[in-house]
């Protein structure tokens, strides 16, 4: 999640680290400013191709005044949340050991260039099973007008206190992206996180904002299939997604980092994956504002060799409809080389 806005909040102080995780709220000393060039070059990376995400004329087609950002964009901001948990709070996990298991995205209003974006955070709940720590962290990023634009669920899984390899470990720092520094004239770079006391932001409840979907909501039933979809991922897709998003980990671009990990090859991001899944559904949809909600759980990979693309195959029925609110929820099937990428994907549309 981005950094947050620090200074004369009465209900914050400085975070220590303690036992007692679950339930404690956190926010950045700055905020997150959504840059119009980040949108772009964002929506290229996970291949979100509606001219709304590039041109302020789209945009307006669709009532809004500025580059409207993708579904899924929300998690570049979280991704600096987390590494901020890991670094910071939850410091007792290997992070070379943590996966991503689960993704919630509720869109309640989209995020626009120009957007000022706060960010708060909250450890919502800490299972353990199998000797890993199942760490569900909740977020609601708030943007100038203090409404809540997206909100949230992040589900990872570590391990605490697992003696590494200092060979892997070696391995693994030589072909990483490079570290933050410590300290940048002498600041700390990893004071970033603020505790919260007060009240929580409120979730808001859903204003009915017209949508311009090509699908009407009297065209589809429970059980009506979209038509099937295709992505395809190459290593400088990988490339390009990590850098653009921030992800570090290595097994994304790198064969080495891959095998050490036991993985065939290099694999695409699950959080590249759920993007593409929202491309698929904007497809159909025509309008990626009418995307109220996306939650995956991943359990699968898509395999990336070095000189040919990983082939993803989209498919999505509708599971029932909502004619009061003119909703229906979808269903989504993603496989790649006849695998299974997500364990459970259901997605909240609006139709027109």
């Amino acid at each position: 999640m981005s950094r947050e806005q620090t200074t004369s909040q009465p209900d914050i102080e400085a975070v220590v680290p303690d036992a007692t995780l679950v339930g404690q709220r956190f926010g950045f000393r700055d905020h997150y400013e959504v840059g119009r060039e980040k949108i772009r070059e964002f929506a290229r990376a996970v291949q979100n191709l509606h001219p709304a995400h590039q041109q302020e004329v789209d945009a307006r087609k669709l009532g809004y005044d500025a580059v409207i950002a993708p579904p899924t964009f929300a998690s570049v901001i979280g991704m600096s949340a987390t590494r901020a948990l890991l670094d910071t709070v939850l410091t007792e996990y290997d992070l070379s050991q943590v996966l991503q298991t689960d993704q919630v995205f509720e869109i309640f209003r989209p995020i626009l260039a120009g957007d000022r974006i706060s960010t708060e955070i909250e450890i919502e709940s800490i299972r353990q099973f199998g000797g890993n720590d199942f760490i569900a962290v909740g977020f609601k990023l708030v943007n100038q007008h203090d409404q809540v634009a997206v909100q949230g669920t992040t589900t990872i899984v570590a391990r605490r206190g697992v003696e590494v390899d200092p060979d892997i470990v070696e391995a693994v720092e030589n072909i990483s992206m490079h570290a933050r520094p410590a300290t940048v004239a002498g600041v700390a770079t990893d004071d970033v996180l603020l505790r919260r006391t007060g009240p929580a932001p409120t979730t808001p409840g859903r204003e009915f904002v017209p949508v311009h979907t090509v699908p009407e909501f009297d065209t589809v039933t429970k059980g009506t299939e979209l038509p099937a979809g295709s992505a395809r991922v190459t290593r400088g897709d990988l490339a390009n997604y990590a850098g653009v998003s921030g992800d570090p980990n290595p097994i994304h671009f790198s064969d080495r980092a891959a095998e050490l990990a036991g993985l065939p090859t290099v694999v695409a991001h699950g959080l590249l994956t759920m993007g593409l899944a929202a491309q698929y559904l904007t497809d159909w949809l025509g309008d990626p504002t009418a995307v109220e909600k996306l939650s995956v759980r991943f359990s699968g990979f898509v395999p990336v060799p070095p000189t040919a693309a990983g082939e993803i195959q989209f498919s999505a029925k509708i599971k029932s409809t909502d004619p009061v609110r003119r909703t229906a929820t979808v269903l989504l099937g993603g496989t790649s080389e006849g695998r299974k990428l997500f364990g459970r994907a259901v997605a909240e549309v609006r139709l027109g």
